[in-house]
């Protein structure tokens, strides 16, 4: 099993814990902000579970049906991940607007409160694990998880003060205000998960940092006299570079070959965590100019 893989086994297992602990709770006392925090918590047990098919079917080696492979899986996982994020955030918002109209008061406030500081401590365990796995690994779903989870540390902790206060104060309306703001919280986290999904699935280039070395490790080789079409996109842990190197005439092959397997490496040792896959055509002389730039 990789790690990716084993990151989304521990984050389920942990969702489903939470999600039995807070359900309970949440229904006992009539909390808005632990109900909000439980339905969270299913989410995120779903979302983990279709993160892991997403992750095993991105992982699958390219064929002849994909001859790409499915990294873009990761991405359209994301997608479905803000969107579902999305609902529930409008769902918890509903929930706090009702208890504000019928005027339910929470109960057990106690318990719930130690339920939300064992749920906030084992959170905070888990967002440190996504994020070592997500920084080894490059790994899209991973990523957009352990931002997840990330919102649920902060949603936790604003849980947590409401059922303070509201046992100190009596005033049920922090209740339902926390909770309405957890639910736009939510909402506004998952715009992230959205928006970048979207532009994986439009191919969209590699960050201008990465594409500046790439250029500036062309640009170093004294071999290729220039360079065009250069395109770089992502699909899950691959990362894929294509581009035109011009070459003198009158160089060999092997010598030309071997000087793009050097720009491949270099290309590669920018960063070790990511699946490059380069493709370099050469070219014996410039043939392509578009408005004067190369």
């Amino acid at each position: 099993m990789t790690l990716q893989k084993k990151a989304t086994v521990v984050s389920t297992s942990v969702a489903a814990l939470l999600t039995v602990i807070k359900l309970i709770i949440g229904i006992a006392s009539g909390s808005v902000a632990v109900l909000a925090s439980a339905i969270d918590s299913i989410l995120d047990m779903f979302v983990s579970i279709f993160n892991y098919f997403a992750i095993s079917n991105s992982e699958k080696p390219a064929d002849n049906e994909f001859n790409y492979g499915r990294g873009k899986i990761e991405a359209l996982a994301s997608v479905v991940e803000g969107t579902i994020i999305t609902v529930s955030g409008l769902f918890l918002l509903y929930q706090a607007i009702q208890k504000a109209i019928n005027g339910e008061v929470s109960q057990y406030m106690g318990t719930s409160i130690i339920v939300m500081i064992i749920s906030l401590v084992i959170t905070v365990f888990l967002v440190i694990y996504l994020n070592k796995v997500a920084k080894k690994t490059n790994s899209m779903v991973i990523k957009a998880d352990a931002l997840h989870y990330k919102t649920d540390v902060y949603s936790n902790v604003a849980v947590l003060v409401s059922l303070l206060l509201v046992n100190f104060t009596g005033y049920e309306i922090i209740d339902v205000l926390v909770g309405s703001g957890i639910a736009l919280f939510i909402i506004y986290s998952s715009y992230e998960l959205i928006h970048d999904g979207i532009l994986v699935l439009l191919d969209r280039a590699v960050d201008h940092d990465v594409v500046n070395k790439i250029e500036a490790i062309i640009k170093n080789n004294d071999n290729v006299n220039t360079y065009h079409l250069l395109k770089t996109r992502e699909a899950g842990h691959q990362t894929f570079v294509e581009v035109h190197l011009v070459f003198n005439c009158i160089i060999t092959l092997m010598d030309a070959h071997r000087a793009s397997d050097k720009i491949e490496q270099e290309i590669e040792d920018l960063d070790k965590n990511r699946d490059w896959i380069i493709n370099i055509h050469m070219d014996p002389y410039d043939d392509f100019t578009i408005n004067g730039e190369k």
